[in-house]
């Protein structure tokens, strides 16, 4: 309770969980809102305002934007968090054997690593992508592919600064197995740096899926704030709210999950600092 008061007390934080709130309601809702977004919901490019039944008007096939807009942040939001997770959960994981065991395992699990940060991480998911073939699975796989590589530098780091310490020892004195010390004892005090990540990585995610729907290479199965820009686009000219109004969202987004991750690096530090 303490951690959360503290985090409340930033306003970033307190502006970033407001958006972040926000989004979370609008994609739990997104099943219940009364209209599908692939279906025709009136006359093509009708312009916002124009009718209450339709606030945000139509794309160019007649296609309710805001149904669009509701099921896209559900696509954003799902691709961000299982993203995030699945490259924190590498990152941890081969951050802490290197770190643990060094020696050969660490020079080469940190060659492997060296080699993936090497490429671009839009570049490698677009290579993963147009390879596999697009679908919500794979955007994510791709994403995290690009994005293990961060988390895995600051475990490796904190891990070998806490291997070392009385607890650790004690744990080789009573014959805990390696990997059980690594994971048990060493990889839970490692965490807090390497979450403290989650806030940029879930951000980049949200922006790599968009830029990916965007080329054509998205879910063709799903609503995405990149594909709705990428249509939009076409019709800009006569009809720029197609591309503005999930341009805004997106930009919304990635600054509510930036806010809510500087209010928890803020509240963190303020802690550690008090204790």
């Amino acid at each position: 309770m303490k951690r959360l008061h503290r985090f409340f007390q930033t306003p970033e934080a307190i502006a970033g969980a407001l958006i972040l709130a926000l989004l979370v309601a609008i994609a739990l809702a997104a099943p219940l809102f009364p209209g599908d977004p692939q279906a025709i919901a009136g006359p093509a490019l009708l312009p916002p305002l124009q009718n209450w039944s339709l606030p945000l008007g139509t794309d160019r096939l007649g296609r309710d934007v805001l149904a669009e807009l509701f099921h896209g942040a559900r696509t954003s939001l799902a691709v961000g968090l299982a993203a995030a997770a699945a490259a924190l959960l590498v990152g941890a994981v081969v951050g802490t054997l290197a770190g643990f065991a060094g020696g050969l395992i660490d020079e080469v699990l940190m060659r492997i690593t060296d080699a993936f940060q090497t490429v671009p991480s839009f570049l490698l998911a677009l290579a993963f992508v147009s390879i596999v073939g697009p679908s919500l699975g794979v955007v994510i796989a791709a994403i995290a592919l690009g994005a293990w590589t961060g988390p895995a530098r600051v475990a490796r780091a904190e891990v070998l600064s806490i291997r070392e310490r009385d607890y650790v020892a004690g744990a080789r004195v009573i014959g805990m197995h390696p990997l059980e010390i690594a994971f048990r004892e060493v990889l839970p005090n490692a965490l807090p740096p390497v979450l403290a990540l989650s806030s940029v990585i879930v951000a980049a995610a949200i922006l790599t899926e968009a830029a990916l729907s965007f080329l054509g290479l998205g879910d063709p199965n799903r609503v995405t704030w990149g594909g709705m820009i990428a249509e939009g686009r076409t019709v800009l000219r006569t009809a720029p709210f197609l591309s503005i109004v999930p341009g805004i969202a997106l930009v919304l987004t990635v600054l509510g999950v930036y806010l809510a991750g500087e209010g928890v690096v803020e509240s963190t530090a303020v802690r550690r600092s008090l204790s």
